[in-house]
């Protein structure tokens, strides 16, 4: 079947690139907008608590104002303020009132806004708006802080906007310089490595500007599916797209060049080189994409929406790589012939490859050694990973330099922490009747009387007087973990326990579905694992015709997974002194070192099963294994490694992160497990590692490939020479 792929991009290859263009402008111009959230309840089911406050909240109030973001006033010289400040404050105030920002409902103050220090002042900025952190939003608040910085010159004072709205547009426009960084570092590393490999200008960049027709296309078809299936698809998952396209892009890209270039140096015509290239890599390719995609539509069993919404979107994406890098990527350098490969003349000799044929002959005459070291290595970074502490405080990974994390820290210094953004208490009659008003007063107090609550604001009853809502402000930032902590437990226990009689209690807020959030990360991690780890292996089994070599390849696999997290927490916890890690870098390890890494031990297993199968000896298949697949692996981990460690650059631990646990995770894959580990285990198993698929260790009769210099059965199988 592959060969079929081959020969027909190969020989048709402009009837191939146009396909692949009018495919792209079509699904560009007729695919409909995908749309985003910024709501991070929107991405909870309605069984939490959080979930069920915002549909309370929707139909009891459906005109409730929503606090969007508070501004703090204070003084140049820190002091105290004055009575002639504090008059300021409130001109300044009325003149921001009297702008009428688009969004913005009100903006006001009060003698009660002032601290008990009497060093800051408050005003409260209103919306009624259902998302205010959308656009417009973003543009009302510019343009207050612009008016507000003007109105105060020469006064003394100084002012600074917190709060929810605030704190999304500085992370969004902190953000925005990021990914453009981070973009451009990732194509001039991607550039560069690739024109150190193969000495050409043009190999360097025709994978990007694929890849690049690949996002297109992919973006395309996941608007489409979205709106036609009714599948979850979110925008902001763009940045995460391209990365995934980049480095598994790539990786195929790298697969099919370097069969290409072997064929070229045995003398092979560039046509028929293509299309060998394309049919012996072929199911090597197919199985690692389909690894990866079933990993990733492990997501949909997600009960988070946000990581259902990526799982079906990846795997789309990896499947539009996998065929360009079928069709596409052969039809275009059927074009260019030998000439993609100038002005370097490395492609007509075979160069010398001497630590891989170190590190070959040392895994097959000592695979015990090896793998022991390997192991152990793998060991001592796992033990780290008992250490992980989820941490969910989003808001201390950005860059301490935006306006909004300034005027936040300087607000805690005379208020509580949570005044930015009170937590929500709902009291809803079953009956649907009236709430009694001396019984809200007294569980009113019985709330205040929670330690570390800062204050209980009055309740305000919806119009049919059959919900109350209460504002609460905690002690902590509203994403602290000591405020999830204390929401998830005194909170709710004493809303719960003390609710009126005849009424159903609930709590919501930001707070409230980050403590959501945290139950429903630790229901994922049981559930969405194990799905995707058995299906990853019913398709290794697929691929070596074999029960026992998947069944060691998940335990190496589940081994790396672990080290990679465990460095992580030693790095970042450990020596860095951070107090917990991305509440989600797990999921991420698991879709970006697991999945996509998952690439190099099929390249590297798939080989040992060819060489075996061609009567070589366990010793022999090791070596020649390990030999001549080590440049094509590291040369793709050290690309794919690449493009995520380019994160690491970015002003935000939650990155840095995400940047460095992927990174390390893919070279320890390459490296250690797939180069190292799973030849060595291999050898050491022997041939009852194909077992049942072949029982004695050896193939049909085999012939010397004139490509190769490498015995190759007759008929020729499928597996890879990568």
């Amino acid at each position: 079947m592959f060969g079929r792929i081959g020969r027909f991009s190969v020989n048709r290859p402009w009837l191939t690139i146009v396909f692949w263009i009018v495919v792209s402008v079509a699904l560009t111009g007729l695919a409909p907008e995908l749309k985003s959230s910024t709501d991070q309840a929107d991405f909870l089911p309605s069984r939490y608590e959080s979930a069920q406050v915002m549909k309370i909240q929707e139909e009891s109030f459906p005109q409730q104002e929503t606090p969007a973001a508070v501004v703090v006033f204070q003084r140049d010289d820190g002091a105290a303020l004055t009575d002639a400040d504090k008059a300021t404050v409130a001109k300044v105030t009325e003149g921001l009132q009297a702008k009428r920002y688009e969004t913005f409902e009100s903006v006001t103050t009060s003698p009660e806004a002032v601290s008990k220090d009497g060093k800051m002042a408050l005003a409260s900025i209103i919306s009624t708006e259902k998302d205010p952190a959308a656009e417009a939003g973003f543009e009302s608040l510019r343009r207050l802080r612009t008016d507000g910085r003007a109105a105060l010159q020469d006064t003394g004072l100084k002012m600074g906007v917190t709060g929810p709205v605030a704190l999304m547009l500085d992370a969004q426009e902190a953000a925005g310089d990021t990914d453009a960084m981070i973009m451009m570092a990732t194509l001039v590393l991607i550039i560069v490595l690739l024109g150190a490999i193969f000495r050409s200008p043009l190999i360097a960049l025709l994978p990007v500007l694929m890849i690049a027709l690949m996002f297109i296309t992919a973006n395309g078809l996941i608007a489409t599916a979205s709106e036609l299936f009714g599948l979850e698809a979110d925008a902001s998952n763009s940045a995460i797209l391209i990365v995934v396209l980049f480095g598994v892009g790539c990786d195929y890209i790298l697969f099919l060049l370097f069969r290409y270039r072997e064929y070229l140096r045995a003398g092979q015509e560039p046509k028929q080189a293509l299309i060998d290239s394309v049919s012996r890599v072929g199911e090597t390719i197919a199985s690692a994409a389909g690894a990866v995609i079933v990993a990733f539509l492990g997501l949909v069993f997600s009960s988070m929406g946000n990581m259902r919404a990526m799982g079906p979107s990846l795997a789309i994406a990896v499947a539009v790589t996998l065929v360009a890098a079928l069709t596409l990527v052969p039809a275009v350098f059927s074009l260019l012939g030998t000439k993609a490969f100038w002005p370097s003349k490395a492609w007509k000799r075979t160069p010398r490859t001497r630590m891989a044929d170190r590190a070959g002959d040392v895994a097959s005459r000592r695979p015990g050694l090896v793998a022991v070291v390997a192991t152990g290595l793998l060991a001592v970074l796992a033990v780290g990973a008992f250490g992980f502490k989820p941490g969910f405080d989003q808001e201390s990974t950005l860059p301490k330099t935006l306006e909004s994390i300034r005027t936040n820290a300087d607000l805690q210094k005379s208020f509580s922490a949570g005044e930015t953004e009170p937590s929500l208490v709902f009291v809803k009659a079953k009956d649907g009747g009236r709430l009694d008003r001396a019984a809200l007063d007294t569980f009113r107090t019985s709330i205040a009387a929670v330690d570390d609550v800062g204050g209980v604001a009055q309740p305000v009853l919806s119009p049919k007087g059959d919900v109350a809502l209460y504002s609460v402000v905690l002690k902590f930032r509203p994403s602290s973990d000591q405020a999830i902590e204390l929401v998830a437990g005194d909170l709710r226990d004493a809303v719960h326990e003390n609710a009126p009689e005849g009424t159903k209690t609930l709590v919501g807020g930001k707070t409230a579905v980050l403590a959501d959030i945290e139950d429903a990360v630790e229901h994922d991690y049981r559930l969405v694992f194990p799905v995707a780890a058995l299906a990853i292996m019913l398709i290794l089994g697929l691929l070596l015709r074999s029960i026992v070599a998947p069944l060691y390849l998940m335990l190496a696999v589940g081994l790396g997974f672990t080290a990679t997290l465990g460095s992580a927490v030693y790095l970042f916890q450990n020596i860095r002194g951070e107090e917990g890690l991305l509440f989600s870098l797990p999921i991420v390890v698991y879709l970006f070192v697991v999945a996509i890494g998952t690439d190099y031990n099929i390249l590297m297993v798939a080989r040992l099963r060819e060489e075996v199968r061609n009567g070589r000896s366990t010793a022999d298949a090791v070596r020649l294994a390990v030999s001549r697949s080590a440049p094509t692996i590291g040369s793709a981990a050290v690309i794919l490694a690449g493009t995520f460690g380019v994160l690491m650059l970015a002003d935000n631990s939650m990155l840095q992160q995400m940047g460095f646990a992927v990174a390390f995770g893919i070279l320890l894959t390459a490296f250690i497990m797939a180069l190292l580990l799973v030849p060595t285990l291999t050898a050491l198993i022997g041939p009852k590692a194909w077992w049942p698929g072949n029982r004695s260790g050896h193939g049909p009769e085999a012939h010397e490939d004139p490509a190769t210099g490498l015995r190759q059965e007759e008929p020729a199988t499928t597996g890879s020479h990568v």
